[in-house]
């Protein structure tokens, strides 16, 4: 059990690199996935020592910036950006256990100021992947857009549907270009086994995140997340989908949730895993009757 868990830093987001690596070795979490900002702090070399020594994966480093931004100063410094942040995604992968996923997440931006033009926005993602395809190949990365819950269209991600995610990767290499299927912004869409089914079809599932959806919601809709089993989504059957596409990838627990980051780190990863065995492990099985 637990062999495919991954614990996404945002679950632990206080903590240091140092400390969510050692939180998953104490709980035996074998994978882990990277946030840039818990990096910088100590640097991309030492960060990538610190991830050998623990004998963990890497599942992901999260996140490439905005890309939304119309041509201008503002558009060319995020592109250049995320040139850096597929260079780092790949000494990260060097430096990770055999199994890792050289992936970097992209959460596409929200619309310019005063827009209102979503497809335009939109064409601009795609432009961005198109711009950074080739680096990314070149690096051995894959780039995985990750649609958002409708709610953020506006302030940070005009990709709200896993359809719309498909349809703006679909001229790229699926090799090089995936994307995420995230339980929280999903699970309340009618077309997610759909999507996922063709997300499978067209062999770009990148990366499945899990946490689940609580209510009452707070103020802030982004700290809505909890841990699996506390909230509404039906993870049996959306994992089944995934599992039915053939991915084999390490399963991502992605929670950002204030009393959950409160707490301490292992206790957290130690719940994190035993709700993963119960809730989500089992529905990955090839064999499950």
């Amino acid at each position: 059990m637990s062999s495919r868990l991954s614990l996404n830093q945002g679950t632990v987001r206080t903590a240091t690199l140092a400390e969510a690596l050692d939180a998953c070795v104490e709980v035996g979490v074998e994978s882990i996935g990277v946030w840039r900002d818990r990096v910088e702090p100590i640097g991309l070399d030492e960060a990538a020592r610190r991830l050998s020594d623990s004998g963990l994966r890497l599942s992901s480093l999260c996140r490439a910036v905005f890309v939304t931004a119309p041509e201008g100063p503002e558009r060319r410094a995020a592109i250049d950006e995320n040139h850096r942040a597929i260079d780092e995604t790949a000494t990260l992968y060097a430096a990770a256990a055999a199994g890792s996923t050289a992936m970097l997440v992209m959460v596409a931006g929200p619309l310019a100021p005063g827009e209102r033009d979503l497809a335009a926005a939109r064409g601009r993602v795609r432009d961005a992947i198109g711009e950074l395809e080739s680096h990314a190949r070149d690096a051995g990365v894959r780039l995985a857009l990750e649609p958002l819950h409708p709610m953020f269209a506006a302030d940070r991600s005009v990709v709200s549907t896993l359809g719309t995610a498909l349809d703006l990767v679909e001229p790229f290499p699926k090799e090089t270009v995936g994307v995420i299927v995230d339980t929280f912004h999903l699970w309340w869409d009618a077309q997610l086994a759909a999507d996922i089914a063709r997300a499978g079809r067209e062999g770009r599932v990148a990366s499945y995140q899990v946490s689940d959806w609580i209510t009452p919601v707070p103020s802030d809709l982004m700290l809505a997340r909890g841990m699996m089993g506390d909230g509404h989504i039906d993870f049996a059957t959306i994992t089944r989908s995934v599992a039915a596409t053939g991915f084999d990838g390490d399963v991502e627990v992605e929670i950002f949730n204030q009393e959950i980051w409160d707490s301490p780190y292992v206790d957290v990863v130690r719940l994190m895993r035993e709700r993963y065995d119960a809730l989500i492990e089992p529905y990955l099985r090839s064999d499950e009757s």
